[in-house]
């Protein structure tokens, strides 16, 4: 209820179709952008998609795009999980598969742009020689420190090495992640290559049908038209043959009515 006393209308316009559409289109150039969507909240990236489809001319809001954007991605998730056969039947799977083909080739490009980022940071850390610059300045440090400084540099030694040790583990952490999303993009990757190949089998297999059935249907049409002339040949046949004996029995009577009317005269005379 709102402020007035009145209540407010909860009803919420269909989407048509061409607005489905541009709510694609939209969702899909923010998909593009992978640097402004990686730093954007969930929030800020649906009015930044309803603000595209202002731009267009539909006024939806936030909630209502992600809202709208859950149910076709259940649709074509469904789709495409239970039967790639039926995916023709989602009247947006095209333009879904685009958005979503495009959105795992980003997630592989920015994997590949990390690892060599990573790469490159390991090199230039690499040590020259067999000691580090930092082992050789604490082992003269070492060497000129009193007995009452050397258990603290010690100590800073050791929690200096502890530190490494866990830098060292979390960048292993880090790189058995990256594994691990490369690993699940790969599946991701052969899965989706995998769909694809069967809905073009699919289509193949149903444009061979539609061929079959068209080559079917038109010799059955051209039974049907040969029935159809032989019926009409048997039929003006038979009017041609009824004309006849209409003639025949016109000219029958006709003589018949004339020698009535030859003997009628005889007689009167």
């Amino acid at each position: 209820m709102e402020a007035g006393g009145g209540f407010r209308d909860e009803r919420v316009p269909q989407w048509g179709a061409q607005e489905t559409r541009e709510l694609i289109a939209a969702r899909g150039e923010l998909e593009r952008e992978a640097a402004a969507s990686t730093g954007r909240s969930a929030k800020t990236l649906w009015e930044a998609v309803a603000d595209a489809l202002r731009a267009r001319g539909y006024r939806r809001t936030a909630d209502q795009c992600k809202c709208k954007w859950k149910n076709l991605v259940n649709r074509y998730k469904g789709k495409e999980t239970s039967d790639p056969e039926n995916g023709r039947h989602c009247p947006f799977f095209e333009e879904l598969h685009a958005v979503f083909t495009e959105r795992a080739r980003n997630m592989q490009r920015q994997l590949l742009q990390s690892e060599s980022g990573a790469s490159v940071k390991k090199k230039l850390k690499r040590p020259s020689g067999d000691r580090s610059p930092g082992e050789s300045d604490d082992e003269e440090d070492d060497a000129e420190a009193t007995e009452d400084e050397k258990p603290m540099r010690s100590k800073k030694r050791n929690a200096g090495g502890d530190k490494g040790q866990q830098s060292q583990r979390t960048a292993e952490n880090s790189r058995a992640g990256s594994s691990s999303i490369h690993d699940l993009l790969q599946d991701f990757l052969v899965q989706q290559q995998h769909m694809d190949m069967q809905w073009h089998e699919t289509m193949e297999r149903r444009a061979q049908e539609r061929l079959v059935f068209e080559q079917e249907w038109r010799q059955s049409m051209r039974k049907l038209e040969q029935e159809r002339l032989v019926l009409e040949h048997e039929w003006i046949q038979r009017e041609e043959q009824r004309r006849m004996r209409e003639e025949a029995r016109a000219q029958k009577r006709d003589s018949l009515m004339t020698a009535l009317l030859n003997k009628l005269l005889h007689e009167d005379l």
